[in-house]
């Protein structure tokens, strides 16, 4: 049975975008978030009560296998078929492997060294640029959403987005240009508390350094913001996994 065939069995849908959830149009970038939270869905390893949980991450795999290369996704786009014959579907490969380079484990050291190169730079301001234009100007979904933040870095972002209007590089959204205090206060508040809450959490813990708080930090926001600490984690993951992604091409492309 065809690749097609068994997206069809498995996830009632033979359309390889619509499997992961996206559209055509998506970007290398989205596919390979794509891939990674459907994935996790169906892991064997996080999806025990499923029978055919490996069924499905295997062929997932392959949807990405085909995706991920330029030349099969232009052939997939054009023709609505796939190279069962191609070397990244009919070799005997271990998809957990090929799943584990493409994204490596995060650990703690990796995090503070993404912090640490992040902030400031050009990559930083492009997608507070972005969560800018997605959230129209809403300041409490940007925090929120922007990748290695806290409410202290919300003068820094407000410096990015300013500057961006003034350039004319975005539009001039009311919800950003026209906050009111109350809402500024409010956001603040929110902020201290959850500070506060991360702080006696550690101190309960025995925690002090600060490795230990930033794991603190990390588990407030997993417990606050479950959803975009997970995005926090697929977006990191797909940051770390670009190179590892684009060389694992390069080998297919040699056999």
């Amino acid at each position: 049975m065809g690749l097609l065939e068994r997206c069809q069995e498995l996830f009632k849908t033979s359309n390889l975008y619509e499997v992961l959830g996206i559209n055509k149009e998506a970007t290398e970038t989205e596919i390979r978030r794509s891939y990674y939270k459907v994935s996790l869905k169906v892991h064997p390893d996080r999806a025990p009560e499923d029978p055919l949980a490996t069924e499905k991450f295997q062929v997932l795999g392959k949807l990405y296998a085909v995706l991920g290369d330029k030349e099969q996704r232009a052939v997939y786009n054009e023709q609505g078929v796939v190279d069962e014959e191609s070397d990244a579907l009919s070799q005997d490969r271990c998809w957990e492997d090929y799943w584990r380079l493409l994204f490596p484990k995060i650990t703690l050291q990796d995090i503070l060294e993404f912090e640490t190169t992040y902030k400031g730079s050009d990559e930083e301001r492009q997608d507070v640029i972005q969560l800018y234009v997605q959230h129209q100007g809403n300041m409490d979904a940007i925090i929120d959403s922007a990748m290695c933040c806290s409410q202290d870095d919300e003068p820094r972002l407000c410096s990015i987005i300013q500057a961006a209007i003034q350039s004319g590089e975005v539009t001039a959204f009311p919800a950003f240009t026209q906050e009111s205090e109350k809402k500024k206060k409010a956001r603040r508040k929110r902020a201290n508390k959850e500070r506060e809450e991360a702080e006696e959490m550690q101190k309960e813990m025995g925690l002090g350094d600060e490795d230990d708080s930033l794991v603190m930090m990390l588990k407030q926001k997993q417990k606050s913001r479950e959803q975009n600490f997970n995005s926090f984690l697929s977006d990191l993951e797909a940051k770390y996994s670009k190179k590892g992604g684009k060389s694992q091409r390069g080998k297919r492309g040699k056999k």
